[in-house]
């Protein structure tokens, strides 16, 4: 293993699993003045989310959050019949920040990246999405220090699987494609993403759901913890 390359959401971060409890803490925080049932917005708010990310074109808004989770509010809030749109803002930012205050790293990740970093291997981090978002993440987890590159989508203009974000951790670590393993939680956007160059790919599977038979991505190996990548070499 000479090189690897990190997703960060999911992968090294658990970004998901707690995301229905911020939703419905932002809920009971700003919703309390009898205008909105607060239930039924949840349950509507859940309908959004699916709607607005089940559109190819509407995740381009991932590289701005803000707005992103601005108009999912707003629909979930016609959708109950209370369009009180002086609340859209109010949501969001107690959304965003009790999701600040509960995401974390998962338990294997530090000392993943602290025994590959121990062994001289050049570290690379891969990520998609909004720039202020993710580097708050990075910040907060004080994970710069393990990457001798960070791409993120927000900054560079393009993101996964787009071959031109690989190309560019590759060519800032003067890795070959060849000796260089993929690490990520999204069949379409890390390994295959990193596989169309020829990286190595190792697809987390936590879930231990197993490879769904309609992927058209194949990675080269399926693990599902990061302690796995000790077994890869």
């Amino acid at each position: 293993m000479n090189v690897v390359l990190f997703d960060l959401d999911d992968t090294l971060l658990d970004y998901s699993s707690r995301v229905e409890e911020s939703w419905a803490h932002a809920v009971r925080t700003c919703c309390t003045d009898g205008r909105v049932e607060s239930a039924a917005l949840v349950a509507a708010l859940l309908q959004s989310r699916r709607w607005f990310w089940d559109d190819p074109e509407r995740q381009r808004e991932r590289t701005n959050m803000t707005r992103a989770w601005a108009t999912i509010v707003r629909r979930a809030l016609d959708t109950v019949g209370a369009p009180y749109h002086d609340l859209v803002d109010h949501i969001v930012g107690a959304y965003d920040g009790h999701r600040r205050q509960v995401m974390d790293l998962f338990p294997e990740a530090r000392a993943t990246l602290e025994r590959l970093r121990r062994q001289g291997i050049p570290l690379g981090l891969i990520t998609n999405g909004d720039a202020t978002q993710q580097r708050h993440k990075i910040e907060r987890h004080g994970l710069a220090p393990y990457f001798d590159v960070m791409v993120i989508e927000g900054e560079f203009g393009a993101g996964k699987p787009e071959a031109a974000v690989f190309r560019h951790a590759l060519d800032a670590l003067g890795a070959h494609a060849a000796h260089t393993f993929m690490v990520g939680d999204n069949l379409v956007n890390d390994v295959g993403g990193a596989g169309q160059l020829g990286i190595r790919t190792v697809w987390i599977d936590r879930a231990r759901a197993g490879l769904p038979p309609e992927s058209p991505a194949r990675p080269d190996h399926i693990i599902a913890s990061l302690t796995e990548l000790h077994d890869l070499g």
